[in-house]
């Protein structure tokens, strides 16, 4: 007697996790509006949040990796590249906070043909862009836009 084994089970990405991922745009929203105020170093809040939430991101794509046995490799060599990209971006905002924003903003961005790619794969929820998109252009666009900020301010 033969059994049918299951089929993937469909997943997707409930309303708490698009609540609190809709939440972790608001240090970044913190981190602009110090650096606006000058009340604080806004723009060193924003460069380690950033680089923060670009490993982690990576963290996610590694673990989308262990559901997988076709494909694993690739998808676990794609899952540390943000975090090499955040260490070297951070080296450059030692140099140059505005372009280590700028740059940290856009490496955010970026992210999204990768989420895609998953997503096509199968490998990530059906509705993961509907989160990913708003987070990674959000988050970025703030990086940027502190990073903007942070280029006006006069030196001292």
């Amino acid at each position: 007697m033969h059994v049918a084994q299951p089929g993937p089970v469909p997943f997707a990405v409930g309303r708490v996790a698009f609540a609190l991922g809709l939440a972790g745009l608001l240090p970044q929203i913190g981190a602009a509006a110090l650096a606006w105020l000058d009340i604080y170093d806004g723009g060193l809040v924003a460069i380690a949040y950033g680089a923060l939430i670009l490993s982690f991101l990576g963290g996610m794509w590694w673990g989308l990796a262990m559901f997988r046995r076709l494909g694993q490799s690739l998808l676990v060599t794609l899952a540390v590249v943000p975090s090499l990209v955040a260490g070297a971006i951070l080296a450059l905002a030692a140099v140059h906070l505005p372009i280590g924003l700028a740059a940290m903003g856009s490496a955010i961005m970026l992210t999204l043909p990768v989420d895609r790619w998953l997503v096509a794969q199968g490998a990530a929820p059906a509705n993961w862009m509907r989160l990913r998109v708003p987070l990674s252009l959000g988050l970025g666009a703030l990086t940027i836009a502190t990073g903007v900020i942070v280029a006006g301010a006069p030196a001292g």
